[in-house]
């Protein structure tokens, strides 16, 4: 088994991103589980709806220049290489610190559970977060465009690890509330981008050096970006960063604790199907022959136990935060598990099409499954409770997998016989 995955460049890349992506949603675990018990639930519910805005906001504005570094990062040479990472992370981050300005100024407006956003401090904590999050979301696809998702896997496990440390550094001394949240989050991740910055992408690309010269002559590759990849991962993200915001605006910050904690249990399966999508979609951009057959195996081989744990102790885990924890969100949980195949579907579909280049198929697809998500989640959260996001995501993934389904059989039809 480990000589297939280390001679399959597929399935190596994928279990790396996995790897990357379940380690640090095991520590992120620990350092929620660590932020339940010694913070109160109104904290944690402030903390994660600003991260959760902030997750909204560098979703937006890194205009998918992920995505672009994938695609074009293969095969360039020094100077390219450094003039393409380098623009693209300076407009990402100058995008998002843009956009986090104006959040703030719209968002206590629209709804009163964001009045935390009026304040200086509050300012200040959304667009640190917001852009060390795009920092860290682009510098990840760079390693995975060389397929070297060992140094993803390498500083995402440093930036959990270092979350959870600072966070219990920080609860051991006696600070508490959301600050203290906020300031765990986000200072580990400046600390991390640092680093890779100024050394790990030097030895993933030696001669590089990072560079602002040449930015207006990559807006061009920016606006294709921002009108075929960018739309796509909104649409396909969009709702996972959103649900948390609506549930804040509906139901309020300590009703968002006991969904967070649900959903960042779920989160776990989510994550497989998307990393294998991207470990797919690189391969295809390397021009390596990998097929959907193997990326299916690969999800479903790593998803099936997770699933079967979550689904029938998934209540006893939640109990470990708390039992208000378990006895508001298990429900949730369950039906967050069922979601995890559909949704395993849709990403690996679209990450075909993708790879095809048929781009409005993947956006139409997107479109579908986020506005019966969004749309029922909004009409549903204050008769249904947190359930409703679950419900509405559950309905909005099926949606789509049976648009695949139909496409798929269309296209049997079709196909030439022998």
């Amino acid at each position: 088994m480990l000589r297939t995955v280390s001679r399959d460049s597929l399935a190596r890349n994928s279990v790396l991103i996995m790897a990357s992506t379940v380690g640090t949603a095991g520590l992120g675990y620990l350092y929620w589980l660590l932020a339940a018990r010694q913070l109160a639930q109104p904290a944690i519910g402030t903390a994660t709806a600003l991260i959760s805005v902030s997750t909204v906001v560098s979703m937006v504005s890194n205009l998918g220049l992920g995505h672009m570094f994938i695609q074009r990062l293969p095969g360039t040479g020094v100077l390219e290489w450094s003039r393409i990472v380098g623009a693209g992370l300076l407009t990402g981050c100058g995008a998002t610190a843009a956009v986090s300005f104006a959040a703030a100024g719209v968002l206590p407006s629209i709804a009163g559970n964001f009045a935390f956003l009026r304040s200086s401090s509050g300012v200040a904590a959304l667009v640190v977060t917001s852009v060390a999050l795009t920092a860290t979301t682009l510098l990840d696809n760079v390693f995975v465009a060389h397929r070297a998702s060992h140094g993803m896997f390498t500083r995402n496990l440093a930036l959990a690890a270092g979350k959870l440390a600072t966070l219990g550094l920080l609860t051991w001394a006696g600070y508490g509330g959301a600050g203290v949240v906020l300031l765990a989050w986000t200072l580990p991740s400046l600390a991390v981008t640092a680093y890779t910055m100024t050394t790990m992408l030097g030895r993933l690309r030696p001669g590089a050096r990072l560079t602002a010269a040449g930015i207006g002559a990559e807006l061009r590759h920016v606006q294709g970006s921002l009108s075929g990849h960018h739309l796509i991962n909104l649409a396909q993200a969009g709702p996972t960063a959103l649900l948390p915001v609506l549930v804040t605006a509906r139901l309020g910050a300590e009703a968002n604790a006991q969904f967070y904690v649900a959903w960042m249990t779920a989160s776990v399966l989510f994550m497989v199907s998307p990393a294998v999508a991207s470990a797919l979609y690189a391969e295809r951009t390397n021009a390596a022959a990998a097929g959907l057959p193997r990326a299916s195996v690969v999800v479903l081989a790593v998803t099936g136990l997770p699933a079967l744990v979550l689904f029938f102790a998934g209540e006893r885990i939640l109990g470990l935060f708390s039992a208000g924890y378990a006895a508001e969100g298990a429900l949730l949980l369950k039906i967050l598990v069922l979601a995890a195949l559909p949704d395993a579907i849709t990403n690996l579909a679209v990450a075909h099409w993708r790879s095809l280049g048929e781009f409005r198929r993947c956006l139409r697809l997107n479109l579908l499954m986020a506005t019966v998500c969004v749309t029922l989640t909004w009409l549903w959260l204050p008769g249904t409770g947190i359930e409703a996001a679950g419900i509405a995501w559950l309905v909005g993934q099926t949606a789509g997998a049976l648009v695949v389904a139909l496409r798929s059989v269309r296209s049997w039809r079709k196909a030439p016989t022998a």
